[in-house]
């Protein structure tokens, strides 16, 4: 676990929990406002979050060799992390677009 220095440690972990914090907190609000596109965005942000996971146990086994396949699979999951949240942040700008638009 050498990989990383303890700061760096603590900056991964902590990014980590943010997100799932800021998930946990982004579905809440779509259910207290009613509004499912708020719950799509939470559900969009998951493949970061396993994108961060990726990363986090490839440094914690000091990045062998053995366990390339995870760098592969980050860097999939940040590509997918990025459109679904992109189609996300749309769909949301599309639903407070159409809220806002006189009848």
């Amino acid at each position: 676990m050498n990989a990383l220095s303890i700061p760096t440690w603590v900056i991964h972990v902590s990014s980590v929990l943010e997100w799932i914090a800021a998930i946990w907190l982004i579905w809440i609000y779509g259910e207290v406002t009613q509004q499912r596109y708020w719950g799509a965005l939470s559900w969009a942000m998951l493949p970061a979050l396993v994108s961060a996971m990726c990363a986090c146990t490839w440094h914690f086994f000091d990045n062998p060799t053995s366990l390339d396949w995870l760098v592969t699979l980050q860097a999939a999951m940040t590509v997918l992390g990025n459109i679904t949240l992109m189609i996300a942040a749309w769909w949301i700008w599309r639903q407070t677009r159409d809220r806002r638009s006189p009848s």
